[in-house]
């Protein structure tokens, strides 16, 4: 029998505007905005490499620039730490670049998750592939997120959308998944008959929400070169993915692992806080100035 192709690539879409966060966005892409002090996008990225990722496609805008920057070398700021005697810091800077083969594609318009999806076509071939939203940020001390999902994927043969509860009456900020059956808390892999984006809260199928990773089989291309525009002109990935529900099984895997909504300011802020905790250099000060301000 034989084995089904590995996945090994994956697709970051990173061409929106950041509007929840401007005035800072308005010359910062969001996805350069740091935890601590490291970009959100080295975050999403490591992830992808610890799941087993070789090539990652980046997608941009014109206004991304220094996303591209971030992941080259700097030979110049390089050089002078090791004059200022930072050896160890010039390391760190240059290892960024090679955490992974990081490649770019401009979405040259802004016409949704659907669309920046399309662009990586060529990119991706005839594989299936992972799709990291940079909005979702998962901390897992255990198994990544993704390779979570990719482990579904080996199993099932087929799209797997990675899903968490969520509060019920938060439903309508997120897409929602149909169960095909009850969901027992051991299940961590259950077949979905329906995915509805933001619905209602009396109207929700489920508490299972989308959360930013997916794995997707090649003939999403096929499905969104065939989906029609909805508002905004945007194309819609949710209705791409429907289409593939109506000629086979998908299934939705309940990835383990603390997220945080980074395009939410108070998730942003939360991120923050729980990542300098964790850090022996700032941990102290951070827990003493909380018990000072509360």
């Amino acid at each position: 029998m034989p084995s089904i192709p590995r996945v090994k690539k994956a697709v970051i879409p990173a061409a929106g505007l950041g509007t929840r966060f401007l005035p800072a966005t308005k010359s910062m892409p969001k996805e350069m905005l740091p935890i601590v002090d490291t970009p959100t996008i080295h975050f999403i990225v490591e992830e992808a490499i610890k799941s087993g990722i070789e090539d990652i496609l980046i997608i941009t805008n014109s206004n991304k620039h220094s996303m591209e920057n971030y992941f080259d070398i700097n030979f110049e700021l390089e050089q002078r730490l090791k004059e200022s005697g930072k050896k160890e810091l010039a390391d760190e800077v240059h290892q960024i670049a090679s955490l992974a083969n990081v490649f770019y594609v401009r979405q040259k318009e802004p016409k949704g998750l659907g669309h920046a999806i399309l662009c990586a076509k060529s990119f991706i071939g005839d594989e299936p592939f992972a799709v990291l939203l940079g909005d979702d940020l998962v901390v897992s001390e255990t198994k990544p997120a993704l390779r979570q999902l990719i482990s579904a994927y080996e199993d099932k043969k087929t799209t797997i959308l990675g899903v968490q509860k969520v509060k019920h009456e938060e439903v309508y900020k997120y897409g929602i998944v149909d169960p095909s059956k009850e969901v027992l808390p051991t299940d961590a892999n259950f077949k979905i008959v329906d995915f509805v984006e933001k619905p209602k809260v009396e109207d929700a199928p489920s508490d299972y929400a989308v959360l930013g990773r997916y794995i997707l089989t090649p003939d999403i291309f096929e499905k969104l070169e065939r989906t029609k525009p909805g508002i905004n002109g945007e194309i819609q990935l949710t209705d791409a993915i429907r289409m593939q529900m109506k000629e086979r099984s998908l299934y939705a895997c309940k990835f383990t692992g603390e997220r945080y909504d980074i395009g939410d300011k108070f998730g942003y802020i939360k991120a923050t806080i729980d990542f300098a905790l964790k850090r022996a250099d700032l941990s102290y000060k951070v827990r003493d100035y909380l018990k000072h301000v509360i």
